[in-house]
């Protein structure tokens, strides 16, 4: 069973997708920053605010022992109040475009480069095809045969 574990392991599309999914996380965190830190602010700043994570809907009533700001997202809703939080959704709905944007980016420069590929494939294929290929020398065990098969012919 470690044996067969081991195999599985070490195929090619196993390790590929360990690798792909190491870098996605990475990725992920890149995107996170800079929607958090860099588009979010720019787009809170056009809507009047600067944390556009602020931006929520209190649905229920604060608890009494509450003593933060009415205005924290984060303390609200560790505190349980039930909120609407259209910051946060919009924050995320912007991580998911720039990060589908950047896989299109990546599908289509990958498609291309195919494309050249195949390209050159086919020329190299043409070139080929049009050169003409003349033929090998006959091995001298051959011509020697057909030399003897003719003088027995003439007997």
């Amino acid at each position: 069973m470690l044996k067969d574990f081991r195999a599985f392991i070490m195929r090619g599309n196993v390790l590929d997708l360990a690798v792909a999914v190491i870098i996605g996380a990475a990725f992920g965190r890149i995107v996170s920053s800079l929607t958090d830190d860099i588009l979010m602010p720019l787009i809170g700043k056009l809507f009047g605010g600067l944390d556009f994570s602020s931006y929520f809907l209190r649905l229920g009533p604060v608890p009494g022992t509450y003593t933060g700001s009415l205005s924290d997202y984060a303390a609200l809703k560790k505190a349980g109040v039930p909120l609407l939080g259209y910051g946060a959704f919009l924050t995320q709905a912007v991580n998911f475009l720039i990060v589908a944007f950047v896989i299109f980016l990546l599908v289509r420069a990958v498609a291309k480069a195919g494309a050249i590929v195949e390209r050159e494939a086919a020329r190299l294929r043409r070139e080929q095809e049009a050169t003409p290929v003349a033929p090998e020398p006959e091995p001298v065990e051959i011509a020697l045969l057909r030399e003897i098969r003719d003088e027995i012919r003439k007997r």
